[in-house]
């Protein structure tokens, strides 16, 4: 009897699963489908990550029939469960964050049986994507273009007919998390995640160029949480917009390029998961977090488009791309704190939270990054809203206080004469702020 493990982290979809295909190929009379809570990753943060994996899982396991669900360190837990199951061999895809990748090190070295990694949850791996000489990139533009060059693989064939083994012995109850805040979750699963790929492919990617800046709009895929817990892979999302010939297809694809390029940048330089990219920004001189901190994560600057973004993150977990940047920008450059706290933040908060693209994506905005934006490119608020929110209808779908106010004083409320006494005055003068943080730039760079 051949048997073996498929051991599912963030990648729990029964298509284009190549690691899947492998664990049945090695495992014909049964293959024992494996989830090992990990006191690392579950339960950290805010909860409404732990929230929306708890179902996740429960619709996974209800849609194969019963997930084996294990409590404890990996390489303990993964260990038993082969050996109980007297399987061959224990397959998964490959792992490129720090903590994934020693993780798996350490359980390779605790089995008797192979550690089998097949794909990943990239189109191209971490890696894999180099200059002539070797290294990696460090710019994203040239990286896109080798990327294009290097292409990818179809995707993999779905798994059908799998011959599911449970081992003996109680599984471990997949725990309850309940939604923090009132949080509104996205609908979870594999389904999910391809009937919502399926409509906005029809309604939106042609338009996906010119609108994606435009949070009022909310016409972007939303596609960020099926990615992150790989109830979809980027490759069948490649494959799908391979025949679009628009722009908005192309703007796409080079979007879903930057995940794959942060995620090379994190494989090269692991210790910018929580440190500075840019070591020399190590030295600039930030504020110690305050009132100002608890008041950007409530949404209550006085900024109607930051304000705006922050509570649309406490009611979704989630926040429009452009968002994320002028909250960031604010954070950073208006209020002088550092990077680290609203990386922080996000990471508890987004329930697409991604550590490579958070990380780097902050880092960028801060100006310590890959590609950085120039530290003295400081992104003025009310400049963005009027631009990206002409008609002010994000703010006031998220900033209730000013739902009666007309563009444009909804983007600066400070300037009527009779402003709404119910919302707060203007945290800090933004052009003094923008000032004294090129001071502080200037300061680093003497």
């Amino acid at each position: 009897m051949t048997t073996s493990v498929m051991w599912f982290r963030g990648d729990l979809r029964l298509m284009d699963q190549p690691a899947l295909r492998e664990a049945v190929a090695a495992g014909p009379d049964g293959v024992v489908p494996l989830y090992v809570l990990d006191d690392r990753l579950w339960g950290r943060g805010a909860g409404v990550r732990t929230a929306y994996l708890s179902r996740l899982l429960s619709e996974f396991d209800e849609r194969i029939g019963g997930l084996h669900v294990v409590h404890g360190p990996p390489e303990r837990e993964v260990e038993r469960v082969a050996r109980a199951s007297g399987a061959d061999s224990v397959h998964v895809s490959a792992s490129f964050t720090p903590y994934g990748t020693s993780r798996d090190d350490r359980v390779e070295k605790a089995l008797d049986v192979p550690l089998v990694r097949t794909g990943s949850a990239y189109a191209v791996s971490p890696g894999r994507v180099v200059k002539g000489d070797g290294e990696g990139y460090r710019v994203f533009t040239p990286f896109y273009k080798e990327w294009l060059d290097h292409g990818w693989r179809d995707p993999a064939p779905a798994v059908r007919d799998v011959p599911w083994l449970r081992p003996e012995g109680r599984t471990h109850r997949i725990p309850e998390a309940g939604v923090p805040d009132d949080v509104t979750l996205p609908p979870v699963g594999e389904r999910a995640a391809r009937e919502h790929w399926r409509r906005w492919l029809e309604d939106h990617v042609t338009d996906y160029a010119d609108e994606r800046d435009r949070p009022g709009l909310d016409t972007t895929s939303r596609m960020s949480v099926h990615l992150k817990w790989g109830s979809i892979h980027p490759r069948t999302m490649l494959a799908d917009l391979a025949p679009l010939g628009s722009d908005g297809a192309a703007a796409y694809r080079r979007e879903l390029a930057f995940r794959e390029f942060y995620a090379d940048i994190l494989h090269q330089r692991p210790d910018s998961a929580f440190g500075y990219y840019d070591r020399r920004f190590e030295h600039l001189q930030y504020d110690e977090p305050a009132d100002d901190l608890e008041a950007w994560k409530r949404g209550e600057t006085g900024f109607p488009i930051v304000d705006a973004g922050m509570r649309q993150l406490l009611a979704e977990g989630w926040m429009h791309n452009r968002v994320r940047m002028i909250v960031a920008s604010f954070l950073v450059k208006d209020l002088h704190l550092e990077w680290t706290h609203g990386a922080a933040h996000f990471l508890d908060r987004l329930v697409d939270a991604d550590l490579a693209s958070n990380q780097h994506g902050w880092q960028w905005v801060a100006g310590c990054g890959t590609d950085a934006s120039p530290f003295f490119r400081v992104f003025n608020p009310v400049t963005q809203s009027k631009k990206f929110d002409p008609d002010g209808a994000y703010i006031r779908r998220w900033v209730p206080e000013l739902a009666d106010v007309s563009a444009p004083a909804v983007h600066e409320p400070w300037t009527m004469a009779d402003p709404p006494q119910d919302y707060p005055a203007p945290l800090v003068d933004h052009a003094e702020e923008r000032r004294e943080a090129l001071r502080r730039f200037e300061a680093l760079t003497r």
